[in-house]
């Protein structure tokens, strides 16, 4: 089984559709399962990442926000395939 990735977002945000268009083929490429996660639907969420979304989250790791580093993503789900 592959590494789960979180894709925290919000349905209206432009850059949080980049990010899981982006994030889609690299995702399959590794066998990585993504969790979609709107923020306005958690207050606990909200308040933590308010405007920083889109954040791409592997468990606790913060992989990147805003835009995708696929750099980093691609080490990471290297690592833990």
């Amino acid at each position: 089984m592959g590494s789960k990735l979180t894709l925290l977002g919000r349905s209206y945000c432009h850059l949080c559709e980049d990010m899981a268009v982006a994030l889609a083929p690299i995702a399959e490429a590794f066998g990585a399962n993504v969790e979609l996660v709107d923020v306005d639907a958690d207050d606990a969420l909200e308040t933590r990442y308010g405007e920083l979304v889109p954040v791409l989250l592997a468990g606790e790791i913060e992989l990147c926000h805003y835009f995708l580093d696929e750099a980093k993503v691609r080490a990471y789900l290297a690592g833990n395939a």
